[in-house]
């Protein structure tokens, strides 16, 4: 015998709607200057962003969904169709051109040019491991 179940979905209240909300547009922000620092990760914050936004205000989280930059990022995380080779490609050339710039124009320090490598590296590893997408 098969059962019926609800599911019980609490709104949330009001309070945190609009913390939620406010998290979110800061985490989009976060994620939007990720875009531009290779050492901070765009995509985590943009999922992060979507959580908030799908608790505070679906219509926020749809604008995100169907940006026309930001939404790729989000969508390609969540759908899990994986990237490009082209925007592969793209993504570690400025990594590595921001990286360099980094290292060689912002420090003396040699721990920390060491440390802006490495991270260029992992992150040049991870891009491509991630499932390459056929258009």
């Amino acid at each position: 015998m098969e059962e019926n179940r609800a599911i019980n979905v609490k709104p949330v209240p009001t309070i945190y709607r609009y913390a939620y909300l406010v998290g979110g547009i800061l985490l989009v922000a976060i994620g939007v200057i990720g875009i531009f620092l290779p050492v901070l990760p765009t995509t985590i914050f943009l999922i992060l962003a979507s959580a908030c936004f799908v608790k505070s205000s679906p219509k926020a989280n749809e604008w995100l969904r169907n940006h026309k930059i930001l939404g790729v990022y989000l969508k390609n995380y969540q759908d899990k169709s994986g990237l490009t080779i082209k925007s592969k490609v793209i993504n570690i050339i400025f990594l590595w051109i921001t990286i360099s710039v980094s290292a060689f124009l912002l420090t003396e320090s040699l721990p920390i040019k060491i440390l802006l490598f490495a991270i260029a590296t992992g992150v040049s590893i991870h891009l491509i491991m991630i499932k390459t997408k056929k258009i």
